[in-house]
């Protein structure tokens, strides 16, 4: 009778995890699918899908009731990326035709989606589930897009995590090489305010930020150069 038990709780396990993988990897598919339809060139067609936006609302069901645990750590950062990213457009198409996200009060802080078991806002997933979580990685920064131009571009496939840290590798090289993003005037640096906003995770273990930019940057800037910041540029990221 034990050993009937035992099969039986062992069954049901497997098959428990066996769904829960299938979700995750549906999730993931979805979202590939939806972004490369819906993304191009860093910008997104807000209008298109605001005019249909059910292929959207599919992927954001499936991650309704996906859980990941953070130990997962491939699984749960790319999950909870992508999460953000989608909850961000759902944000900008539940009030469009709009300007930028600030035009909406609590965009990130307020408004809520329902992902991964619970009720969370833009600002959770970003500093509560991954920041808090993963304190030492912060090429996050150029892969959670928040619909402005400002952001580092958002791109048309998902993260998923077998390919996750050559992604976030890549998008970050892509943004710290960009002489939109990086300005350079002579001995003078202009860094997006992400690295005024967030400086504490750019400077860990003595490295200050001249210090992180260079690590991925093929043409280095000059030690000694004087760090500004220019204004963050809100406008959507809307496909024209």
């Amino acid at each position: 009778m034990k050993t009937k038990i035992l099969v039986a709780a062992l069954t049901t396990l497997v098959f428990f995890h066996g769904g829960a993988a299938q979700d995750i990897s549906q999730f993931f598919s979805k979202a590939d699918s939806f972004l490369s339809t819906y993304v191009a060139n860093g910008r997104v067609d807000y209008k298109a899908i605001a005019s249909n936006p059910s292929q959207l609302n599919e992927v954001l069901g499936l991650a309704k009731d996906i859980s990941v645990a953070k130990s997962d750590t491939k699984n749960y950062q790319a999950f909870w990326i992508n999460a953000y990213n989608l909850s961000v457009i759902k944000g900008i198409v539940d009030h469009y035709p709009i300007k930028s996200p600030l035009d909406k009060a609590g965009f990130f802080d307020k408004i809520t989606y329902a992902i991964g078991g619970k009720n969370i806002t833009l600002n959770d997933i970003e500093n509560k589930l991954l920041r808090a979580n993963f304190p030492k990685e912060a090429r996050f920064h150029f892969v959670l897009v928040c619909a402005g131009l400002g952001c580092p571009p958002i791109i048309a496939n998902a993260y998923l995590p077998n390919t996750l840290d050559g992604q976030l590798e890549q998008q970050t090289k892509l943004a710290l090489n960009d002489a939109k993003f990086i300005k350079l005037q002579g001995k003078k640096v202009q860094l997006s305010q992400l690295f005024e906003w967030y400086k504490g995770d750019f400077t860990q273990d003595g490295k200050n930020l001249i210090d992180y930019v260079n690590q991925y940057r093929t043409e280095k800037i000059p030690e000694k150069a004087k760090v500004g910041f220019y204004e963050y540029d809100w406008a959507l990221n809307e496909m024209k």
